[in-house]
């Protein structure tokens, strides 16, 4: 499908990524009494596509999406151009559980190990590197097994000993009362998401390959409002949200 460039803002469809970003936002001739807002991702937007066009149990869609972050830390990984695939599947209640989350990551890493022996067919020099399995830690075995370093020493030092990591449930507080990374409170799950990382030995450092999770459904979207201190806010884009979420 095609995604959204601008959205109009107020309407709580744009992501707040760690609820601290700046959204690029602008005036338009012809739109009057709202403002245009760039997207910054569409972790919101595409629950309201499966909703709005009749998705069923099972079925999903994919888009190219191409945002501009004006926050984001520029590096040799990063720029505020953003251009990354992103996909949506609709699933039960009964599937909100770290079994779905697991089996719905190994399907990603197949395709990417899949990719590199594709890549590797076509350019031989280009050999393979990525282990026959991905590994699985939360970030509080994590924080338990590397205390004394930041997250993202944390991240390196794992990826370079197993290759793959899939990092589990990010966005709580840890037991060090210390967070692995911020995640917005109306987009994921914090108990139900993660990130694959990967061992990249051109740069002897650790990426991320892909951000994944089970969204939010009410009963958890208010706790970690709470957590986030939005527990009084009132605007319309909180209220609009808990309304129009769709149950995946």
């Amino acid at each position: 499908m095609s995604a959204p460039i601008i959205l109009k803002a107020g309407n709580g469809i744009n992501d707040n990524l760690n609820g601290v970003e700046r959204i690029v936002t602008f005036n338009a001739l012809d739109v009057e009494h709202s403002q245009i807002e760039i997207v910054q991702s569409l972790a919101k937007w595409k629950r309201m596509a499966l909703g709005r066009y009749g998705f069923s149990y099972g079925e999903g869609l994919y888009t190219d999406m191409n945002a501009i972050r004006r926050d984001e830390v520029l590096d040799n990984l990063h720029s505020m151009f953003v251009d990354q695939w992103d996909w949506e599947k609709v699933i039960s209640y009964d599937e909100r559980h770290l079994t779905t989350l697991k089996l719905e990551s190994q399907k990603i890493y197949r395709s990417i190990k899949s990719t590199e022996y594709f890549l590797y067919t076509l350019y031989p020099h280009i050999e393979p590197t990525l282990p026959e399995n991905i590994h699985f830690i939360t970030t509080q075995d994590l924080e338990d097994r590397y205390p004394s370093l930041t997250p993202k020493q944390r991240e390196d030092e794992i990826a370079r000993e197993f290759g793959a990591v899939f990092i589990m449930k990010i966005g709580g507080e840890l037991l060090s009362g210390n967070k692995h990374d911020v995640r917005s409170p109306d987009y994921d799950d914090w108990n139900l998401n993660g990130d694959i990382i990967l061992w990249y030995p051109l740069l002897e450092k650790s990426v991320e390959i892909s951000s994944m999770g089970i969204r939010v459904a009410e009963k958890t979207l208010l706790p970690q409002l709470k957590c986030s201190n939005h527990e009084n806010r009132k605007d319309l884009e909180y209220h609009q949200i808990i309304n129009r979420l769709v149950h995946i």
